[in-house]
């Protein structure tokens, strides 16, 4: 019975020694097969090997850091030529006027190659996990589109913007990055571009840690439709919020401005324009999670709003942010007089040179200084003129239902940093439920006497920059076409 099973086990031993034996010789094999591919198709033109060269001495990106660089899916689909060229005008724009056809290989081959990128092409200098791609959030991926356009970066690379390719056909297109790059490998190549490709990427390497964070998440999101961001406002923080803790954070910091009571009244409010919101007159409990965190976390600046409005997250950490919602959630309902019609105060004083004339209406309500929903049609305003390069703008989009219907899905409901009917109401007329904590109040886009007589493109720069002195926020992230189809909506609202 034992030597029965002595011979069994020695059996199984043989045998899982002879798998092994295989698999190391199937894994040597295509380790040489590999480098035979790499042999007759690619080392005519891609540098396996070496240091940092300037790409005007190279004929084609280099493969040296290959196993660090690419998603594996990715490298299959370029490998077997089912991804598009990454250089609209070709690796050598200097040569050529258009991409190389790039030799294709099976699939098998296509995955030989990548186990030996995998396994000899690793760059060093890239540390696993410095990229975390699972906490990357919609605001900072929107702030990493903001950074990527003002650091010029879209003068040489294309991204992919509302479902349009836009930027300059120069270098690497990124309009798929997401699906192309390892996040870790993006990090350390943004930390330092040069140490990859000399006299590349110089304003990548000015940014600041947190701005370059931004960027790679913003990338990463190119080309992925389902990309799933991450919600501060779910993390142990929330769950453990104290409305407690948040009375006393709001005591000795928001009632500074926006008055012990929430009423927009604090000792800093005198001096301070646009005024504070009274948060008094705010419902929180329906406002959307993302903006109440955005606000208090990162600023007015960063939402385009007032830069009275400071960014608290370096001063209450996290813990702090998630207890002062909670207060405010717990604390302000919303005040029934705020929905009336504002109470009577001293007409405005005369617009200065620079302003939008607003044609007088007798049925006009002055601006209530304690906020509240004005019922007025045509509203005193001191709103700065667009530019002339501005006010010669029209709309460049004929009117149809498919664009009004845009307009009104931005207005109601996806518009960013907020949505359009929060403070100006689901039927633009000033009522929304943020309207009554501004001063002055949201405009009445219901009103034809004051509507008609603002041009389009004068709308189009306020949009696009907010109003001072208003709770008009910045949508500066919001696309071109977005804004207009937001124009014609907004004009359909007026009777």
């Amino acid at each position: 019975m034992n030597m029965r099973r002595g011979m069994v086990i020695g059996s199984a031993l043989i045998a899982l020694v002879g798998l092994m034996s295989s698999s190391g010789l199937t894994f040597a094999s295509d380790q040489m097969a590999a480098k035979e591919i790499l042999q007759q198709n690619c080392v005519q033109c891609h540098r396996l090997e070496g240091k940092a060269d300037s790409r005007f001495n190279l004929k084609a990106p280099d493969l040296i850091w290959a196993g660090s660089k690419y998603r594996r899916p990715w490298l299959i689909g370029w490998l077997t030529g089912k991804e598009a060229p990454l250089y609209a005008k070709g690796y050598r724009w200097d040569l050529s006027e258009g991409p190389s056809k790039h030799p294709v290989v099976s699939a098998s081959d296509a995955n030989v190659l990548a186990d030996y990128f995998a396994e000899h092409n690793k760059d060093p200098r890239v540390t696993v996990g410095a990229f975390n791609l699972s906490k990357v959030t919609k605001f900072e991926a929107d702030f990493g589109a903001m950074a990527f356009k003002a650091h010029a970066c879209l003068g040489c690379h294309t991204i992919n913007e509302d479902g349009k390719i836009i930027g300059g056909p120069q270098s690497t297109a990124l309009h798929a990055s997401g699906q192309r790059y390892d996040q870790d490998w993006l990090f350390r190549f943004g930390l330092n571009p040069q140490d990859f490709v000399p006299h590349s990427g110089e304003f990548l390497a000015d940014a600041t840690e947190p701005q370059l964070r931004a960027v790679i998440g913003y990338l990463m999101t190119q080309g992925v439709s389902d990309f799933q961001y991450y919600e501060p406002w779910t993390s142990p923080e929330f769950g453990t919020a104290s409305v407690g803790r948040g009375k006393v954070i709001y005591k000795e910091y928001c009632s500074q401005c926006h008055g012990a009571t929430g009423k927009g009244d604090g000792p800093a409010a005198s001096g301070l324009d646009p005024k504070p919101a009274i948060h008094a007159n705010i419902p929180f409990e329906k406002l959307p999670m993302e903006y109440l965190y955005n606000v208090i976390n990162h600023g007015g600046p960063a939402i385009g709003k007032s830069p009275n409005m400071p960014y608290w997250n370096l001063t209450i950490g996290q813990q702090g942010v998630a207890d002062v919602i909670a207060y405010l959630k717990a604390t302000f309902k919303g005040s029934p007089a705020g929905a009336a019609a504002a109470s009577s105060a001293p007409a405005a004083s005369a617009m200065p040179a620079k302003a939008v004339a607003v044609p007088a209406a007798a049925a006009a309500t002055a601006i209530s200084s304690s906020g509240g929903r004005s019922d007025a049609c045509v509203q005193p305003r001191k709103t700065a003129k667009a530019p002339d390069s501005f006010l010669v703008m029209t709309n460049p989009l004929a009117v149809s239902v498919e664009v009004l219907e845009a307009g009104k899905t931005l207005f109601q409901k996806s518009a960013k940093p907020a949505a359009c009917a929060m403070c100006h109401g689901e039927k633009g007329d000033g009522k929304g439920m943020m309207g009554a904590a501004l001063v002055p109040p949201p405009r009445n886009f219901t009103c034809n006497a004051m509507m008609k007589d603002i041009p389009d493109g004068q709308l189009f720069w306020i949009i696009k920059k907010g109003s001072p002195g208003t709770g008009m926020m910045s949508f500066s992230g919001l696309s071109d076409d977005k804004v207009w189809q937001l124009i014609h909506y907004i004009r359909s609202l007026a009777h």
